[in-house]
């Protein structure tokens, strides 16, 4: 199966144009932990992951991380696209949290499909509009919602088979807040009997009340 076949919003491309694109392009592997961008990195390809996970983050002048979002399987980088769209660089950074299997379409293909093809152009702008309104929804939260709320609903996302692997500074920096603060609250949590803390990871004991607080309203 080409690889265009396996993203839904271009399986509708006629097939010379399909051919044409996997033709055109390659796919690249990474393994977890590279990073994929750099702030001030020339955008030369747009990525869409086949497989893996890429994590977008920026840091601030003093230091401080800030999650922005996950890119996943089936899905472009919102950031690459508008570097790509603007002809700018990177302003933040994207490492892959995964092993990462991705097509790369050079700047010179993707600027050419853009231009020929609606349908193509339509996946583009389609995914760009859906991360946009994730970014003001994160926005939103970091403002306006309490961090218990926001941290019980991020460990109900993460969780994997009861467990969530990730220090209390990787929680904080995805929540956008200091590290003291989800260490005070998932003491909190512990206390109240909801997990179990341990060195680099936690453990749900009460899903049920984690759902609870995570759909409050604040």
């Amino acid at each position: 199966m080409a690889w265009v076949d396996r993203f839904s919003g271009l399986q509708g491309l006629p097939a010379g144009l399909a051919a044409e694109l996997d033709a055109r392009t390659h796919t690249v592997a990474l393994p977890a932990g590279t990073r994929v961008f750099l702030p001030g990195q020339h955008a030369d390809n747009m990525l869409l992951l086949l497989s893996g996970t890429v994590r977008v983050q920026q840091t601030s002048e003093t230091g401080r991380e800030v999650f922005l979002y996950r890119v996943h399987a089936g899905e472009s980088c919102i950031l690459t696209t508008a570097c790509m769209l603007a002809d700018e660089d990177y302003s933040a950074e994207g490492i892959a949290e995964t092993d990462v299997e991705a097509v790369a379409i050079p700047r010179a293909i993707f600027d050419d499909m853009v231009g020929r093809s609606p349908l193509f152009r339509t996946f583009v702008f389609r995914a760009y509009s859906r991360r946009i309104a994730d970014l003001f929804g994160l926005i939103d939260d970091i403002i306006f919602q309490r961090v218990d709320v926001r941290l019980a609903s991020r460990i109900l996302d993460l969780e994997r088979s009861g467990r969530v692997v990730a220090t209390h500074q990787v929680l904080a920096t995805e929540l956008g807040t200091a590290r003291e603060v989800i260490s005070r609250t998932l003491g909190e949590f512990q206390r109240r009997g909801w997990v179990e803390l341990s060195r680099g990871e936690l453990r749900l004991t009460d899903r049920e009340a984690l759902r609870r607080l995570a759909r409050s309203v604040t």
